[in-house]
């Protein structure tokens, strides 16, 4: 597992890969931003700052499930990378069905078995006070020691004080293009709105890779930007507006 956070008021930020036993690995990332004089850890110099912070650990175990291992199998088995969504495991026939509703699939698989595996958060206080934080359980069946965007400040984790920004979606793609950094720089030297900044970046900075955005700015602007077919998402705002979206 592996996770970032960013403050943008100081550009302060912290991080963590290969965590196999801290039960909240976003956690830990603050903990690097405010208790070490370093940004990012990782590994087994991860794990032993996690022990000597006091952090919840957990035996290995407790992150291991029966559909997690019983995709993997899969995954070995058609010697592929799965990225965020789960291997349908109803029968072929209903399964067929489901696939034939455009309305009830995201990426070509049904909606009821999706479960994104990363998790993003952006926030704006009433100063103007931006700060965004990501974490991931990467790639199924990736390889050992790979490390995806997630952990990356400037590509998938970024927060200044014009913005905050969380990526998820193809590691490698969102790596290439450092989306999060991108939507700030074209704020800060291009003077784009932040939904002009992210809608650009969506466009122009994936290639072929598919990824999907949060962002909000400095005066309290919600931007959210994907070239998938869908991105699960939702937002709320001080006066109790709230909404959802997958689409």
């Amino acid at each position: 597992m592996e996770a970032s956070i960013m403050d943008g008021a100081g550009r302060r930020c912290g991080a963590v890969s290969g965590l196999t036993t801290v039960k909240n690995p976003i956690s830990l990332a603050r903990l690097v931003m405010d208790k070490s004089p370093h940004s990012y850890l990782a590994f087994s110099g991860a794990e032993l700052f996690a022990k000597q912070q006091g952090v919840e650990m957990l035996d290995n175990d407790y992150f291991i499930t029966e559909d997690n291992v019983g995709m993997l199998k899969l995954a070995k088995e058609a010697n592929t990378i799965m990225f965020d969504y789960r291997i349908p495991t109803l029968g072929s026939e209903s399964c067929s069905a489901v696939v034939d509703n455009p309305l009830l699939t995201m990426n070509g698989l049904p909606i009821s078995i999706y479960a994104p595996e990363t998790v993003g958060c952006v926030v704006v206080d009433c100063h103007g006070r931006c700060a965004a934080a990501t974490s991931t359980g990467g790639l199924m069946n990736k390889m050992m020691g790979r490390i995806g965007d997630s952990p990356l400040i400037g590509a998938g984790t970024y927060a200044c004080e014009l913005c905050g920004i969380s990526c998820t979606g193809e590691g490698e793609a969102i790596i290439r293009g450092t989306l999060a950094r991108d939507v700030a720089a074209l704020m800060e030297y291009k003077e784009l709105s932040l939904q002009e900044a992210v809608d650009y970046v969506i466009k122009k900075r994936l290639d072929e890779g598919k990824a999907g955005l949060i962002a909000v700015s400095s005066n309290g602007e919600v931007a959210y930007g994907f070239n998938s077919v869908g991105m699960f998402r939702g937002f709320a705002k001080e006066n109790g507006f709230m909404e959802v979206g997958i689409w």
